[in-house]
């Protein structure tokens, strides 16, 4: 009995075993079920990466301003430095200065500790001591904004306005007081400067509030000296973890100007004194509505100089100071007949005048030589003996007669010296010495309308130079073409009226008339660097095209030294002692405001290259309406304008004299020596330091090596030094280098030769050297001449 039921036993278990063993097993069933469900498991895996994939392609940039805006963040601004403008010898014209503007925190001033506000007071007295600031303003604007963070109390403050402030926050000492100042930082920023102020103001232009640059080279190369500004980003996420990311600034490029900083100096200084001596002469105002001259390189179409009468202050562009003397503007833009001056230039202030001051400024600001057209007059006749001669409906041998009058479509067309009766027979050369315009209309009429327009467009009168400056006027509707031009008009033409140019087209031109028929395209920069010195770009001298040939271009050299030598030449005035010149006098009637022909306005000019065998320059001088009873003669001043320039820009260029000295001559420069002297004198430095003990100027100061910036005085002739050195007024003010480091000065003070060390100006009757140009002193003083019997 045991043991059956043993054996049931031992049964009953085996059935269980065999049962726990078949419900355990992993079937293949089972096993394709798991690998299904592991396939879909990567399957969506595989569709949503896929999905943000697209996403992220599509909106990622939309999710992720979603994601920042819900983070806290700041985000700071790095200003650029806008790229710096140059002279030719590197003296700086227009620079960029750091400035910053005070911000107050107020949320950070009011921060409670322990239920106190410890940074109010302290705060607000530092900013009434350090900065000046109207402390009840302050504290009134903190409760009214507890939580402001940015409060600008300042705009525009310079380093030395804040480094005592910096300097307290700095100092351990002052831990005591400084560590309850909260909230008070500084924003940077940069501020156009101009060393010079109004030198070459015409050509540099000048830049808005905003940074972008209006009118000359500040306007036309702004993309150039323009950088981009870089940012500083902060993130601050939930968990309180701070990262920073920063983009640096790029600072724009740097512009290396044509001008020499020197000469254009001297030439406005004799603008400015043309003017003194000549204004409320016959009217009340000015000594010209415009006075303006170029200087230019014959051979590369570099502009040494470009000004026009009167100037502006680029660090004061607003200040109507300088439109005193001028005439007034209405609020059309149509120039009236009223004189600005002292009352009216500071009406023009008042807020009703607004338009007024708009339309004067706007005028001040233009250049005359590049945005003002105007008949040319007389310097037009060595072009058509030129086009003459190159076409070859001229030989050079011809001789036309001067009649005194001649009638041209019914129209009566004058000699200039007509009441002294007809000049007879006059060969090209005596044409153009004499100004005879009854032989140059002759001369038009020989060569005919259709090679007459070629040449003038050979020439690029109508078209613009292209000069590198910001608005230059278009012609191409005030000259002639074949369907405009009849026989009056052709006649008209060929002396320089019924047309109109820029003084620009005429001295390019003019150039290549003289240099062997190249035709240069003007330029104002000829190298572009980056901030570091690198060079970016070199504009080198582009010839555009040969416009006549060179023996055509020695003729005409040969006509204008005959207008200069002649014995009944107009431009003998222009003549600098001791130099060989070739040039031609200009005078053309305005017209009136209803269209007619004034007989009493005159635009007067000359028009000049020097040496006379060699034309290295190209100089003109206009004069636009002079202030004189009969104003066609006032072609001399413009002529003994150009000597006086001359007279000292030819020497400081080591173009040497080769012509013999008068008496007269050789007194004018002894006296010019004496000025010189007297300068050096009284800009001798007046303590004994050392200019190695002297700090930097900063950012737009003087470079190491470098050169000095001529005084802010250089346009009245204080800039000097042949290489584009330091001014007198540097010397003076800064105490570099003084008398001992003068090439032109001596152990003794005196005035001497750089090359041979000989004392000038002790009874010396000539010079080889160049005695002139070294601070731009006058030369001649007045540019008051007695009466020319001939005027062109």
């Amino acid at each position: 009995m045991d043991k059956r039921n043993r054996n049931e036993t031992q049964s009953m278990s085996g059935k269980k075993k065999s049962r726990g063993t078949s419900r355990n097993k992993f079937t293949k069933k089972m096993q394709k079920k798991l690998v299904v469900l592991f396939g879909l498991v990567l399957l969506a895996f595989a569709g949503l990466s896929a999905r943000l994939i697209i996403i992220n392609r599509e909106n990622g940039e939309k999710y992720k301003k979603q994601v920042l805006s819900q983070q806290q963040y700041s985000s700071t601004t790095i200003p650029y430095k806008r790229g710096e403008i140059l002279d030719s010898k590197g003296t700086k014209l227009a620079v960029s200065e750091k400035v910053y503007d005070l911000v107050l925190d107020c949320k950070q001033m009011n921060t409670t500790v322990s239920n106190k506000q410890p940074y109010i007071e302290p705060t607000i007295e530092a900013l009434g001591e350090y900065f000046g600031v109207d402390t009840a303003k302050v504290r009134a604007y903190a409760q009214e904004n507890p939580n402001s963070q940015y409060y600008v109390l300042k705009k525009r403050m310079t380093y030395d306005e804040i480094s005592e402030y910096q300097k307290m926050m700095a100092d351990d000492k002052q831990k005591e007081k400084s560590q309850y100042i909260k909230g008070i930082w500084f924003e940077e920023s940069y501020k156009r400067v101009y060393p010079n102020n109004s030198l070459a103001s015409d050509v540099i232009g000048f830049t808005r509030t905003d940074g972008v640059g209006t009118y000359g080279l500040e306007e036309y190369y702004n993309d150039v000296l323009s950088g981009v500004n870089g940012r500083q980003f902060g993130y601050l996420d939930t968990d309180e973890n701070l990262t920073r990311t920063t983009k640096a600034a790029v600072d724009g490029y740097n512009i290396y100007s044509t001008i020499d900083a020197t000469i254009q100096g001297i030439v406005e200084k004799y603008l400015k004194q043309y003017n003194e001596e000549n204004k409320n002469v016959a009217r009340e105002g000015n000594g010209a509505r415009d006075a303006a001259c170029i200087i230019m390189e014959v051979n590369t179409g570099n502009v040494l100089a470009m000004a026009s009468y009167p100037f502006f202050d680029l660090n004061d562009t607003r200040n109507t100071e300088p439109l005193i003397g001028s005439l007034l503007i209405d609020e059309n833009g149509e120039v009236t007949d009223t004189v600005i001056n002292q009352e009216i230039a500071d009406s023009l202030n008042d807020e009703e005048n607004a338009t007024m001051l708009v339309q004067n400024l706007n005028a001040l600001w233009k250049n005359y030589c590049i945005n003002s057209t105007y008949e040319p007059g007389s310097v037009m006749k060595p072009f058509v003996a030129a086009l003459g001669l190159e076409s070859g409906k001229l030989t050079g041998n011809e001789s036309f007669e001067c009649t005194g009058v001649i009638e041209i479509g019914g129209y009566k067309i004058r000699c200039h010296n007509y009441r002294s009766g007809a000049e007879g027979w006059l060969t090209i050369g005596e044409s153009i010495e004499r100004s005879c315009n009854v032989a140059l209309v002759r001369m038009a009429q020989v060569i005919g309308k259709d090679e007459f327009l070629k040449y003038m467009q050979a020439f690029n009168f109508g078209l613009r130079t292209n000069i590198d400056l910001a608005g230059e006027a278009r012609t191409a509707s005030l000259v002639f073409n074949e369907n405009t031009m009849g026989p009056t008009e052709l006649a008209t033409s060929s002396f320089g009226q019924g047309f109109n140019v820029t003084m620009i087209q005429m001295i390019t031109g003019f150039c290549a008339l003289v240099n062997g028929g190249y035709y240069y395209e003007p330029h104002m920069v000829s190298k572009i660097t980056a901030s570091d010195g690198s060079v970016v770009e070199n504009i080198e001298p582009r010839v555009l095209k040969q416009v006549i040939s060179a023996e055509t271009s020695a003729k005409v050299r040969e006509y204008c030294e005959q207008v200069v030598y002649g014995e009944h030449g107009t431009g003998s005035r222009a003549i600098p002692p001791g130099y060989r010149i070739g040039g031609k006098t200009g005078t053309a009637e305005t017209v009136s405001k209803n269209g007619t022909r004034d007989k009493d306005e005159y635009v007067v000019s000359f028009m000049g290259y020097a040496p006379a065998d060699d034309p290295q320059i190209a100089i003109y001088v206009v004069l636009n309406r002079p202030n004189a009873a009969d104003q066609d003669l006032e072609t001399r001043k413009a002529a003994v304008l150009t000597k006086n320039i001359l007279t000292e820009v030819l020497p400081y260029l080591n173009i040497f004299m080769t012509e013999p000295l008068t008496e007269e001559e050789a007194a004018e420069l002894e006296a010019m020596q004496i000025e010189i002297r007297q300068q050096l004198i009284d800009s001798a430095p007046k303590t004994d330091v050392s200019g190695n003990d002297i700090e930097g100027t900063g950012d737009g100061g003087q470079e190491e090596g470098g050169n000095e910036t001529p005084s802010e005085n250089a346009g009245e002739g204080e800039a000097a030094g042949e290489n584009g050195g330091a001014s007198s007024g540097e010397n003076a003010e800064e105490g570099q280098q003084g008398e001992e480091n003068n090439p032109y000065v001596n152990e003794q003070g005196q005035v001497i030769d750089p090359v041979t060390g000989e004392v000038m100006g002790e009874d010396t009757e000539g010079y080889d050297t160049p005695v002139s140009g070294i601070l731009g002193g006058n030369s001649s003083g007045s540019t008051t001449e007695p009466e020319e019997e001939n005027a062109p």
